[in-house]
């Protein structure tokens, strides 16, 4: 038999990966397959109640043998649920990594903005890789562009949906606005400053408190060789680290608005270092 069997990269609810469709991403080409487990009907009392573990996964791509799958799967090939993108209703696009497509989608658009106004302050921006298991991507560009402001952009939980309790992890709902985080992660004038852009162009926001570092790259900018005023805005995601995430298209226009806006507002004067605390 010529099943693939798997180890995460990242966090990842094995409930949540049984009976997907995924890529195998192969050097002959995306190889598709499915993951599955035994039939409910083979499956005893004890096996029902049982949460299976990720060595206990294996990807289905159809091969007949073992030695069939080696020509076409090498060890270490990316495995990734399938690509799917689907429009609910009100505004509301399910699928795949919009944690984090909509971040990426989120700064091109500030950027489209910022090119069409005239920016006082040099504007750069990078889409990091290796977030999940480090934020490795993120530590060595920030080292390398070595911005005295940074704004780290990422999706954070919407907990507009059955099961989560609002009084332990806030309230935070779709199609109400980004989220724009404060606490020590965040420099407080850069925060405020984003605040007051919200309010001065109609950009309708959320704030969100977080009292430690931020589990993306908001951590890793912040600390980058002498430090970095960082502010954090997050798109509200229900479902996060599942192939069905959703996310409301209001709320990334709204955030490329205001860093756009923030951008612009930058110039030579400008200065957080004061408001560190």
């Amino acid at each position: 038999m010529g099943f693939v069997r798997v180890s995460p990269v990242g966090g990842w609810d094995i409930q949540i990966l049984l009976g997907q469709r995924v890529v195998v991403h192969s050097h002959t080409g995306p190889v598709p397959g499915v993951i599955a487990r035994k039939p409910i009907h083979l499956l005893d009392p004890d096996e029902r109640k049982t949460v299976p573990k990720m060595k206990d996964l294996v990807v289905d791509i159809g091969s007949a043998t073992e030695a069939e799958t080696r020509q076409i799967v090498r060890i270490g090939d990316m495995v990734t649920p399938e690509p799917c993108l689907r429009e609910l209703r009100n505004g509301r696009l399910a699928g795949v990594a919009m944690d984090d497509r909509v971040g990426i989608w989120v700064i091109l658009q500030a950027l489209k903005l910022v090119a069409a106004r005239k920016s006082a302050a040099r504007v750069v921006a990078v889409s990091t890789v290796q977030e999940e298991i480090g934020l490795r991507g993120a530590i060595t560009s920030a080292y390398s562009v070595n911005p005295q402001i940074g704004i780290a952009v990422d999706v954070t939980h919407a907990t507009d949906c059955p099961g989560i309790d609002q009084n332990e992890f806030g309230r935070i709902e779709l199609g109400k606005g980004p989220v724009i985080v404060r606490g020590p992660n965040v420099n407080p004038g850069v925060f405020e400053l984003l605040m007051q852009l919200a309010e001065q162009h109609g950009i309708p926001v959320q704030v969100g408190a977080l009292g430690y570092p931020a589990s993306n790259d908001g951590a890793a900018i912040q600390i980058s060789r002498g430090g970095c005023a960082t502010g954090l805005v997050a798109i509200p995601n229900r479902y996060m680290h599942s192939p069905v995430e959703v996310v409301a298209e209001s709320d990334f226009r709204d955030a490329a608005r205001l860093i756009a806006e923030f951008c612009l507002a930058v110039d030579s004067i400008s200065t957080f270092v004061l408001s560190e605390t």
